[in-house]
């Protein structure tokens, strides 16, 4: 039976009771022919708050001019975004992984209000992308999710530079290793213009990510934001919109437990974002799909590294499109038996079809072949232990201390950390612990990239460990373990750590542990009071009523 376009818009569009409807759409511009073509949703990220964001305006208008060209009429709405760079080492930032779940709500309240018959969603900084692909899932029509692509990186002194430089500045400056000068020369150029952080941090690895589970058209993302192919791109995206909803594809007919495997591979292969971790896990669980945080280091141990790029490496996400593209990184994983190429996408392809006319630029050592990897294995790791017992996350790409035992040195928020590490409180050898940062403590699970670059740029990087329930950037770089779950809020071990005890990280044995018996924490966690709730209305207090831990993805459900 052939699937009906207009399977949605007609309940709310056609006959005769709906002619107040139809009226009020008429009077902001639609005509009758308009009403008569399946309606198609164009859910915008766009805020004027941020570059990663900024411009996707733009590309909104060829996304339906392409809709329009195939024969569906777009109708374009706006929903949150929140800049965690923007908003980093403060209390706005505690409004980030939120607002990955007010994406996801707002995107699918407005496509159910509507009845919409497709939707594609524009997206840009971290949390928009994983947030649209939930509401995506949880609609369950057909549907595309449109990444607007990365910044163009900076130039200082003859070298590329992102905002991970900027944030390693700020640690630099305050140890005194650069002037006031040159932090203001790195911050006046270390941001070009419009589009996500230039790095494989958390917004190019889930776009990578999403082209590798099917749900964005593949060879879409790596086009950089200000690249005017992009404009072609996102013209192609409403036609395609258009063939999707006539095949009557829908994100279940894409998304197996094969297809997030083969993003996991993806995550691993190019060194991205221990984010990733968070955001997969979120999507499995709306779509019903059966994944355990174990299965990121499963598949990492087997997956070659072979994207050399910020934060671990040399280059950053423009050279990537420059070398071939997400494709070709497909096309090595698809070589190597490293992904199923079986796995299909919206677009109508399998990945094995999409990888095979990948073309490699001559000469190019940014995506390393499958005979000579970066490094023989992926970047993500995960830790359990008596500090960790659903365990945490690590990211191992950019370095190779693969241990390291220091006592403790205990912060109950991020300020007092960052305070501690801009005062050089924090000695080498130092195990930094910041806790009741977790989803439910914070609440909204803050990402410590201003604490870990200042360790970085204080010249520590090597020789100082950092242990949270909070999350970290895409830009971290380091011995860092985070996710640390149960969080201290929720009664976690982390929250008997003491000033002085000594902490060990053991990555070879997948270990993260406090020298202290099992006697002795419970001991110390049955004294244990919880503390206050550090809000108790509004956004942030729902959140945390309704929040799961983080080894579960840290997505909200209903209290039934």
């Amino acid at each position: 039976m052939a699937f009906n376009p207009k399977h949605k818009s007609h309940v709310i569009l056609e006959g005769r009771d709906r002619a107040p409807a139809r009226s009020y759409l008429k009077g902001i511009g639609f005509s009758e022919a308009d009403l008569a073509r399946p309606i198609v949703g164009i859910a915008n990220t766009w805020i004027e708050t941020m570059p990663c964001n900024f411009h996707l305006r733009e590309l909104a208008v060829k996304v339906k001019e392409g809709v329009r060209a195939a024969g569906g009429t777009p109708m374009e709405f706006n929903t949150v975004a929140i800049s965690d760079g923007i908003t980093m080492g403060t209390e706005g930032m505690k409004a980030s992984l939120v607002s990955r779940e007010m994406v996801a709500d707002s995107i699918e309240l407005v496509a159910r209000g509507y009845m919409f018959d497709a939707v594609v969603a524009l997206v840009g900084c971290d949390k928009t992308i994983p947030g649209a692909a939930m509401g995506l899932i949880r609609l369950d029509v057909p549907s595309l999710v449109l990444y607007g692509g990365s910044i163009a990186p900076g130039r200082y002194k003859g070298k590329d530079v992102t905002i991970q430089d900027v944030f390693e500045a700020v640690g630099a400056n305050a140890a005194g290793r650069i002037t006031d000068a040159e932090l203001l020369e790195i911050e006046n150029v270390a941001c070009p213009g419009a589009g996500a952080c230039g790095g494989q941090y958390t917004a190019n690895t889930m776009a990578t990510v999403l082209e590798f589970i099917g749900l964005s058209p593949f060879g879409s993302s790596s086009v950089p934001a200000t690249d005017p192919r992009k404009d072609k791109v996102s013209f192609e995206c409403g036609k395609l919109i258009m063939d999707i909803l006539r095949r009557g594809v829908r994100p279940s007919d894409v998304l197996t437990l094969k297809a997030f495997e083969n993003a996991i591979a993806s995550v691993a292969a190019t060194g991205g974002s221990t984010n990733a971790v968070l955001h997969l896990l979120a999507m499995a669980r709306e779509a019903g799909i059966t994944l355990k945080i174990d299965d990121f280091d499963r598949i990492s141990s087997r997956t070659p590294l072979l994207a050399d790029l910020k934060p671990g490496g040399k280059y950053v996400a423009v050279d990537v499109d420059k070398a071939g593209g997400v494709p070709l990184i497909a096309k090595f994983l698809v070589d190597g038996g490293h992904v199923d190429p079986a796995q299909k996408n919206v677009d109508g392809k399998t990945l094995g079809e999409a990888a095979k006319p990948a073309v490699e630029t001559p000469g190019q050592d940014v995506i390393h072949p499958l005979s000579n990897p970066v490094k023989a294995t992926g970047g993500l790791v995960i830790l359990r232990g008596n500090l960790a017992p659903e365990g945490c996350v690590v990211k191992v790409a950019g370095h190779e201390r693969l241990s390291h035992r220091g006592p403790a040195r205990v912060f109950d928020r991020e300020e007092d950390a960052m305070n501690a590490v801009t005062e050089r409180r924090i000695q080498a050898g130092d195990v930094v612990v910041i806790r009741y940062e977790g989803p439910r403590g914070g609440p909204g699970m803050r990402e410590m990239l201003g604490v870990t670059a200042a360790v970085v740029g204080a010249g520590l990087g090597d020789s100082v460990a950092l242990l949270t329930d909070g999350r970290f950037s895409g830009a971290t770089r380091g011995l860092m373990a985070g996710h640390v779950a149960p969080e201290a809020a929720r009664r976690g071990p982390i929250a008997a750590v003491q000033e002085g005890d000594m902490i060990v990280f053991d990555i070879k044995n997948r270990r993260l542990d406090v020298e202290l018996s099992n006697e002795v924490i419970e001991q110390r966690l049955a004294n244990w009071k919880e503390p206050q709730p550090r809000y108790t209305s509004g956004v942030f207090a729902k959140y945390a009523a309704l929040v799961s831990s983080a080894s579960e993805g840290a997505i909200t459900q209903p209290v039934l």
